[in-house]
């Protein structure tokens, strides 16, 4: 054999990644290879809403679990725990989309689970609270830069560097991981789709205070059922919706967003009465706005604590994680 020889070994049990095969009488190992720790963790359970098993081919606790455990095997920055319930595991990653990219394949590959909201990990160093901060690079067009900069300073980041590269502005900021979520939607949406964003982890620094969050509610759909454009369109003024007409949902759905804080329950499966009484005003076709659709990663970062992100093969939804009414109005007071 000579150097860059590629070859396979068989018979070797408790390698790690980094390990160095040497000489036994004059070993010389290379210097292991270090992994970055994860940064962000999420819940993982199984789908137990309403729609449960109409979609997918694994559904089970024994099939995530074991779909999870092979995950281990070749992805080297992913960890995974038993969670506080029978069925639901805290994965911890390296952000936002290196687990959104784990849901998505799992997802393709048939399976059904439900997702919480992603949290950074906070250790303690050397008795101080301390978070994950990423360096995070933006290239924008100039009429862009005001507001992308003004954005990352109201979610805690600092400007390092700014200079002009012909007609687009070339930003960098160091910002902690909890101020990107959420970030890549704005920028897009800002730029018209023409910013450049790219960011990775720094260190670990101290704790840099509460960020604001969302603070729009939730609309939830009050009872099963079909959507009807009826009712949906004598809601318009409550806010913008993340469903069609005709589309199938259950109570505890998260079927838009409110305008105003606080979460509101509507019927959306409220459909016109049908009398011989009839007129030219009320007899007028709803006009309704195309509804609001997010990627996985969007949704990830748009719900709040009490809200799963339900993954299914061919569908995605948002919904509270106590589906009952009352039930969650006396979770509120506790």
């Amino acid at each position: 054999m000579k150097n860059g020889d590629i070859c396979a070994m068989i018979g070797i049990d408790g390698f790690e990644i980094g390990d160095t095969i040497c000489d036994a009488e004059n070993p010389e190992p290379l210097k292991p290879i270090a992994i970055d720790e994860p940064t962000m963790s999420m819940t993982f359970c199984i789908n137990d809403s309403p729609f449960f098993g109409q979609d997918g081919k694994f559904v089970t606790s024994r099939h995530i679990q074991d779909r999870l455990n092979k995950e281990l095997e070749k992805n080297l920055a992913l960890r995974v725990e038993k969670g506080a319930e029978e069925s639901s595991w805290r994965v911890y990653g390296r952000g936002v989309l290196h687990l959104s990219v784990l849901i998505e394949t799992m997802r393709r590959e048939g399976y059904e689970l439900q997702v919480g909201q992603p949290q950074v990990i906070i250790k303690e160093i050397d008795g101080v609270k301390c978070e994950p901060v990423e360096s995070l690079t933006v290239n924008t067009p100039e009429e862009c830069s005001g507001k992308i900069i003004e954005f990352v300073s109201t979610h805690k980041g600092e400007m390092t560097k700014m200079e002009m590269v012909n007609d687009r502005v070339h930003l960098e900021f160091t910002i902690p991981s909890r101020g990107i979520m959420g970030m890549r939607t704005y920028v897009m949406n800002v730029s018209a789709g023409e910013a450049i964003m790219a960011h990775r982890f720094l260190e670990y620094q101290p704790w840099k205070g509460e960020i604001v969050k969302r603070t729009n509610g939730s609309l939830i759909a009050m009872e099963a059922g079909t959507a009807y454009a009826y009712a949906l369109d004598k809601l318009q003024d409550r806010g913008k919706f993340f469903i069609d007409p005709q589309e199938e949902v259950y109570a505890g759905q998260v079927v838009g967003e409110n305008a105003k804080e606080g979460d509101i329950v509507i019927n959306v499966t409220k459909s016109k009465k049908l009398t011989n009484m009839r007129s030219k005003s009320a007899d007028d076709k709803a006009v309704l706005p195309p509804p609001v659709r997010m990627s996985l990663e969007e949704a990830l970062e748009y719900i709040k604590e009490d809200e799963y992100v339900e993954v299914t093969p061919h569908a995605m939804r948002i919904r509270k994680i106590i589906l009952d009414e009352l039930e969650r109005k006396r979770a509120g007071r506790a």
